[in-house]
């Protein structure tokens, strides 16, 4: 497959600036615009330097504003829900739900990015394996990639499928584990998800808790993206394993409600279990979704907005109740709301997994395996973290559930595109309600096709094992 068989030089330009002062680089003068894998995976500096080069790009400015790279994935499940409105600038096709077809823009670059980056995890696996590493750099470097890979899988199946309920033998992406330049066939999401869960437990085994960075994978964030895997396969007792693991199972010193109102934009903050975290000097610049779109406070795009209705979600004294009314327009119009959420600059970091999303994930696993007290009192401790006042519901049954749903809801708002999300697994459709912009013509039916993407032209036809009939009522 031609679009599988990326070229790897720029993460190679990144490993090269770290390792560049070897002495074969000094001795050779023939000009080269990559270095060999055995420069790279030579040593843990040189395989760690690979692995920063394939952090970055899950910031890099990829194809375009809407299409930078994994912010652009959420971002444009984000907008397809009922609580965000967006205006007519980009990610307004994703908005309307009407931007899946086989040769938009979305739809390649979500298909190119993530096997991009699988491209890059299967090189550092492939890379360590062969290389004469110790066996404990070898553990916990192929546990990164395996993490990584595992990752872009997940995304390729939630984007180009019906959710795993549905059926999980019908058609998927086709699966990689090694560099290839013949094209495979279309797989199942039942083999899909074996490898995304076989990667993330071996993971979760072999990583430690330390790690270089916040934007790199320990066992911590390994077991955080299992937790939602789980989610999605309905694997309740594993899901709350995962999510406990991923924060740590206590409550004390996770959480900080006043940081909430600091602008999203800080990877340092404690609830932050994973981030990209950007530089002046690197920065995706107006690529950066959400900040520079729901930021109206500086040179930004100004363009989401929230429906009434979410709004009115939130009590008072919630420290997330950050909406402000946008001056001059009526109440009606899909302007109405803004918020103070996020800071836009160049150096805004983006949250991928955070412990609220954690705690809240416990809680849903618990109230499926059977404990739903314990699912209300960790629901309730979040709740009360978030407002001083906040009075512990009666909920009980589906409405518990129902609860813990729009709480995460509250608490994610145009993070990851949590709507979706959960509406997808759940298998649930979206009604547009209240003051939007495009609204009924934008609803999602129960397992409605618009939930996923169809497998791009460009890809049907390099691959010899794909053809024109993939697309058959999708």
């Amino acid at each position: 497959m031609k679009k599988i068989f990326y070229k790897i030089s720029i993460v190679y330009f990144i490993a090269l600036m770290v390792v560049s002062c070897d002495k074969d680089f000094l001795n050779d003068p023939a000009p080269t615009d990559s270095v060999t894998s055995e420069v790279i995976f030579g040593s843990r500096d040189g395989a760690e330097a690979f692995i920063s080069g394939i952090m970055r790009r899950f910031r890099t400015q990829y194809t375009a504003t809407d299409s930078a790279g994994l912010n652009s994935i959420y971002y444009a499940r984000t907008v397809k829900g009922n609580d965000i409105i967006q205006a007519n600038t980009w990610f307004n096709f994703d908005y309307a739900n009407d931007n899946r077809e086989p040769t938009y823009r979305r739809t390649n670059f979500t298909w190119n990015y993530c096997y991009d980056m699988i491209n890059q995890a299967n090189t550092l696996i492939n890379g360590v394996t062969a290389s004469e590493l110790s066996d404990l750099d070898k553990k916990e470097l192929i546990g990164q990639g395996k993490a990584i890979r595992a990752f872009f899988y997940f995304q390729l199946a939630m984007e180009f499928q019906h959710t795993y309920s549905f059926d999980p033998t019908l058609p998927a992406p086709p699966i990689y584990t090694e560099l290839s330049l013949e094209g495979k066939p279309m797989s199942t999401l039942t083999e899909m998800y074996t490898l995304i869960v076989s990667d993330l437990t071996s993971a979760v085994t072999d990583l430690p808790a330390t790690r270089l960075g916040k934007s790199y994978i320990n066992k911590a964030v390994a077991s955080g993206i299992l937790a939602r895997v789980y989610q999605v396969m309905g694997n309740w007792p594993g899901a709350e394993t995962a999510a406990k693991n991923a924060y740590g199972g206590s409550l004390t010193g996770v959480l900080d409600a006043p940081g909430y109102r600091k602008g999203f934009s800080d990877i340092s903050n404690i609830e932050w279990i994973w981030g990209s975290p950007q530089s002046a000097d690197q920065s995706n610049y107006y690529w950066g979704a959400p900040h520079a779109h729901a930021d109206h406070y500086v040179l930004s795009y100004a363009a989401t907005f929230f429906n009434n209705n979410f709004v009115a979600l939130f009590s008072a004294t919630d420290v997330r109740n950050i909406f402000l009314r946008a001056y001059g327009v009526p109440s009606t119009d899909y302007r109405n709301y803004i918020t103070r959420k996020f800071t836009f600059g160049f150096d805004s970091d983006h949250p991928i997994i955070r412990t609220p999303e954690m705690i809240l994930v416990e809680a849903e696993a618990k109230y499926y395996n059977s404990d739903a007290i314990g699912a209300h009192n960790l629901l309730y401790a979040l709740q009360k973290n978030r407002d001083a006042n906040a009075v512990k519901s009666t909920n009980t049954g589906s409405a518990l559930l129902e609860e813990i749903l729009v709480e995460r809801r509250k608490e994610l708002y145009a993070e990851i595109g949590v709507e979706w999300f959960d509406a997808k697994r759940y298998r649930r459709g979206i009604t547009r309600t209240g003051n939007h912009r495009v609204g009924a013509a934008a609803n999602l039916t129960p397992d409605d096709n618009n939930f996923f993407l169809k497998i791009p032209q460009a890809e049907i036809d390099a691959n010899d094992n794909i053809d024109e009939s993939v697309n058959a009522n999708r």
